[in-house]
């Protein structure tokens, strides 16, 4: 049954009550200590006029010399992105950054040319500015701004009770507000250390996965479908240790909710049969390298390029400017054309016809020139124009005219129109013409009329 391990004298030597009394005395402690440093006569209040001074000299500081940190630092234009957000960050704390450096400066000296006890105020003020500087350092790199301000203020909490010489007191209190379930002890204490702890691993797991992410894509000796996969891989081994130490941190012990978590997993599994479907066919079309970042394929009425391989869809970018997000499972069961799967070579058909009155040789001969005039129209070798007769038609001699072209990416309707307008030059410049059909249409008098033309 649970309760609350506070009320239960065999595992805690105090009670709730007890705990909260101890915490509130020292805290009132610290407090009158804090009043009679500032209204007693001697060093302390000397300390705080030295305190005062040295923020009024920070910003003094501050003033003086923000101009010329300004222009240095537009002159750092080589600097990496991560640098030149640190120095940002710093240059908008200036005042505090000179008021860390003076106050840990003085600290020091005092500490060696004085009694310990002269220096003891403007150590706290010192240990204080410089843990709030790095807290706001630290927390630019939560990217979430709810996260952000729980994780700046939980931290200046709790550099302002280790300044302070409460964590002992605190720890004691939070410990004994917990929860007994069996071997099972979870206090206020547990679940704010877990809750740092994840905030902590997300975070380096996040920036963990960024850089793996870049170092592969970096690699030209991997291919971009391995590293997709690898960079799942190890995004999915990150957050899992994330998972797993979050688990542990809180108490719980893994055996004995493997049970639970199986028949869990298994109601899941039938609950989301089309996630884990793409989910194994994103892995399969990894393994396989059937399509990878920067093919040109073609999907019912969609033509793009891949832009992306997620978990559970590929991104296809079309040359309209939209991107859609098709599910992996269609990429594997339907009839997909990778324009550039093999190489980035692509070869398209031209028909057209002219009339009968053309030589033919002419016509090929002047397609072919025509076409080689275009700019992105490959020539030579096995990607040489060619153009051939397909048939007679009713009203004009049928051709087809095949060219290659090695970047589909930048659209295939662009090119086809540049290449019958390169045809329609190239004829009217040699006189061949283009046929359409025509119809005659022949009025037949009516039975009366045709009686007396026969009688005439």
């Amino acid at each position: 049954m649970a309760k609350l391990t506070g009320m239960n004298q065999d595992l805690l030597p105090e009670t709730l009550s007890e705990l909260y009394g101890n915490m509130t005395a020292a805290f009132s402690e610290q407090i009158e200590n804090l009043i009679e440093l500032m209204v007693t006569p001697g060093w302390r209040q000397y300390q705080l006029v030295i305190i005062l001074f040295l923020w009024a000299l920070a910003f003094l500081l501050k003033l003086l010399t923000q101009k010329r940190w300004d222009v240095w630092a537009r002159a750092r234009t080589g600097w990496p992105k991560w640098r030149l957000r640190i120095l940002i960050q710093l240059m908008r704390r200036l005042t505090l950054v000179y008021f860390v450096l003076l106050t840990w400066g003085l600290y020091w000296v005092m500490q060696q040319t004085t009694w310990p006890s002269r220096s003891y105020i403007i150590g706290v003020f010192a240990t204080l500015a410089a843990a709030w500087l790095a807290i706001a350092l630290a927390s630019r790199l939560v990217r979430n701004r709810t996260l952000r301000q729980i994780f700046k203020w939980s931290m200046w909490v709790y550099a302002t009770l280790i300044a302070l010489n409460l964590t002992d007191d605190v720890a004691g209190f939070l410990d004994g507000v917990a929860l007994s379930i069996g071997d099972l002890h979870i206090s206020a204490l547990g679940i704010i250390k877990a809750v740092l702890l994840i905030g902590i691993l997300l975070t380096l797991a996040r920036i963990g996965t960024r850089a793996a992410e870049r170092g592969l894509m970096s690699n030209d000796d991997i291919t971009p479908s391995i590293q997709v996969l690898l960079a799942k891989g190890i995004q999915v081994l990150l957050y899992g240790a994330v998972f797993m130490a979050a688990i542990r941190t809180l108490g719980f012990d893994l055996t004995g909710i493997a049970l639970l978590s199986g028949a869990i997993g298994v109601g899941i599994g039938f609950g989301l049969q089309k996630v884990v479907s793409n989910l194994i066919s994103g892995i399969i079309i990894l393994m396989d390298r059937s399509i990878k970042p920067g093919d040109v394929i073609s999907l019912g009425d969609t033509f793009g390029w891949i832009n992306a391989l997620g978990a559970r869809y590929v991104s296809v970018v079309t040359r309209d400017g939209r991107e859609y997000l098709i599910p992996n499972e269609d990429l594997i069961t339907n009839q997909v054309v990778n324009w550039s799967h093999s190489d980035k070579f692509v070869r398209l058909d031209l028909e057209f016809g002219t009339s009968y009155g053309d030589d033919p040789h002419k016509v090929r001969a002047t397609a072919i020139r025509a076409v080689k005039s275009v700019g992105r129209v490959l020539s030579g070798g096995s990607h040489e124009p060619v153009c051939h007769i397909t048939g007679f038609g009713d009203s004009s001699v049928d051709y087809v005219l095949r060219f290659w072209i090695s970047d589909p990416t930048k659209g295939l309707t662009n090119i086809r129109g540049n290449v019958y307008l390169a045809l329609w030059d190239a004829f009217q410049a040699e006189d061949i013409s283009l046929p359409f059909p025509q119809r005659e249409v022949r009025l037949l008098p009516d039975d009366a009329e045709a009686q007396q033309l026969a009688k005439e």
